[in-house]
């Protein structure tokens, strides 16, 4: 394959055009592995962009993606529907948390969030509140790359240079408690105090539950849920719980919610949900946010895609055929025993297991070059993200390989 085509016109995810990173042709997948074109294997260890959760080429996804695209790959969702769609609802309803059964079909992630916005926005404005028309979120959180997605995602990180086009949201810290000390109830206090003094402001708040993502890679403890639920439901402001990443098993619960015990009134869910063969995510509220809206005001093309719902299918059985919890508990306990010892290297921060992620907090960012030779010399794939070395490996990947990703991740950390 001649990446000379790939180097000129093709844009890779939050690169330069001009300065194009290295990139490495895949002929194929499979498993937990990656298959580089030169017959290189790469363990996967971060599941590509935490999706695959199942691992790549299940025969069950791509017989639900040959059948459904034999019969009908899409047909436009307005004043139509089909037999896949229903389907997936009539599943999801047995997942997910208790009232929440009001689905919209979203074509990715960031989409689902900006409609989750949206249910919000145009819920205080059927009643009558106007003047909501403001977030609350975290520092330390992501949320997408679309514009609403951007302006509740940290102000501070990937999305700065965008902040003058941004509608301007309220940011309090992210919970200063983690998931596995004692609860402290400072960590609270901002948003607390946030809420009071803007209630009039704010039409909903948003963040990610328990374990924050791309930007911050921290787990939080499960009170902040509990005393966020109780304050939004005084004040009737929506409370949006951006499950895309933690959504399906990650952190040891089938949603990060369970952790806390608490239901939110929207919920965005998407990867693992097609198991990263497709796109395709969900915004999910209750009847009560969504019988005062009239008409919810967007549609995406690609909505309810009949083959990314047989997949959404397909994936929501692989979740029933295998007990998904004990892997998770097994890849959690053995980054457990693996990763605090790199805790005494000199370029380590800090170092947090939960669930099926493992992260090294690095002080300082490793070099990409030298992140590249380093994946091709141990054969894992492994891509930070700032100043975290972290893994999120497919759950079917075997002990084996989870020792290999974190003596990869250790070497990465001495960079």
């Amino acid at each position: 394959m001649d990446a000379s085509l790939d180097r000129q016109h093709l844009w890779h995810p939050y690169t330069s055009l001009s300065h194009p990173r290295p990139v490495d042709p895949v002929a194929t997948t499979r498993e937990n592995r990656i298959f580089l074109e030169d017959g290189t294997p790469l363990i996967d260890g971060i599941s590509s962009w935490w999706c695959a959760a199942h691992g790549y080429c299940r025969p069950e996804i791509v017989q639900a993606i040959q059948a459904q695209a034999a019969r009908m790959p899409h047909v436009m969702f307005g004043g139509l529907t089909h037999e896949p769609a229903m389907e997936l609802a009539r599943r999801l309803l047995t997942l997910l948390p208790p009232g929440l059964d009001r689905i919209f079909y979203a074509d990715s992630g960031s989409i689902a969030v900006e409609v989750a916005l949206k249910m919000a926005f145009q819920y205080q404005h059927a009643l009558g509140r106007t003047g909501r028309t403001r977030v609350a979120a975290l520092r330390g959180g992501y949320h997408g790359d679309t514009i609403g997605a951007m302006s509740v995602s940290d102000p501070e990180e990937m999305h700065s240079i965008f902040r003058g086009i941004l509608p301007q949201q309220y940011f309090v810290p992210s919970p200063q408690c983690p998931f596995h000390e004692p609860w402290r109830e400072e960590s609270f206090r901002p948003m607390e105090q946030l809420l009071e003094e803007h209630q009039g402001e704010i039409a909903a708040v948003i963040l990610e539950p328990i374990f924050q993502g791309a930007n911050a890679m921290w787990f939080y403890h499960p009170e902040y849920l509990r005393r966020l639920r109780k304050l939004c439901d005084h004040y009737d402001i929506v409370l949006i719980f951006d499950e895309i990443a933690t959504g399906f098993g990650r952190t040891g619960e089938r949603f990060a919610c369970h952790h806390a015990g608490v239901v939110p009134d929207v919920m965005c869910i998407g990867k693992a949900l097609t198991a990263g063969a497709i796109t395709m995510a969900c915004a999910i509220t209750c009847q009560r946010i969504a019988d005062p809206i009239p008409v919810l005001l967007h549609g995406p093309t690609y909505m309810g895609n009949p083959m990314a719902c047989a997949v959404a299918c397909a994936s929501l059985d692989l979740f029933q055929s295998y007990d998904w919890k004990a892997h998770v508990k097994r890849i959690e306990a053995k980054l457990q025993e693996l990763l605090p010892q790199y805790r005494s290297l000199p370029n380590v921060q800090d170092v947090r297991v939960l669930g099926a992620v493992g992260v090294l907090d690095v002080k300082k960012i490793p070099d990409e070059e030298a992140v590249r030779k380093l994946v091709l010399e141990t054969g894992v794939w492994l891509r930070p993200e700032s100043h975290f070395i972290y893994t999120m490996p497919p759950f079917i990947t075997p002990d084996e390989d989870v020792v290999r990703i974190a003596e990869a991740m250790g070497r990465m950390a001495e960079l």
